[in-house]
């Protein structure tokens, strides 16, 4: 993690299953990066998103979901997605991405998503302290 830049780097690399029959990644595909990013985000922050979910009984629904497509990635492409925590309060997460080709730095796609935090009965709920804390201190 960038601590300049505030920033998660984490590389995948474009699977054939990924593609469409024009050879380039089907756009929905994006939206499980942006997932991957995510989660690993939260681990480098010394959290574990699954622990969230076991420990202290809450997710982090997604509720809204951008992304500007700017250039096609293709297979065998290696990517890296760049991570960032945007806003943390109360029950409210966003985080923005970008995700660029890594031998060409190419911007691919770059997004936003807007999550709740949400109890095992789908109620609103504030993010455990602990949870709270490292992503306010991220913020400062």
């Amino acid at each position: 993690m960038s601590e300049k830049k505030r920033v998660s780097e984490t590389r995948v690399r474009v699977r054939y299953a990924e593609t469409d029959q024009m050879g380039v990644v089907y756009h929905a595909n994006y939206l499980v990066w942006f997932e991957v990013g995510r989660v690993e985000f939260i681990r480098h922050l010394g959290l574990d998103y699954k622990s969230m979910e076991q420990d202290d009984g809450c997710g982090i629904a997604v509720v809204q979901v951008e992304a500007r497509y700017r250039a096609p990635a293709r297979y065998d492409d290696e990517l890296v997605i760049e991570t960032r925590l945007l806003a943390a309060r109360g029950p409210v997460v966003r985080f923005g991405y970008r995700i660029l080709r890594v031998n060409d730095k190419t911007l691919l796609c770059e997004g936003e998503s807007g999550h709740v935090v949400v109890g095992k009965d789908m109620k609103r709920r504030n993010l455990p302290e602990r949870y709270a804390k490292r992503f306010a201190d991220w913020l400062i």
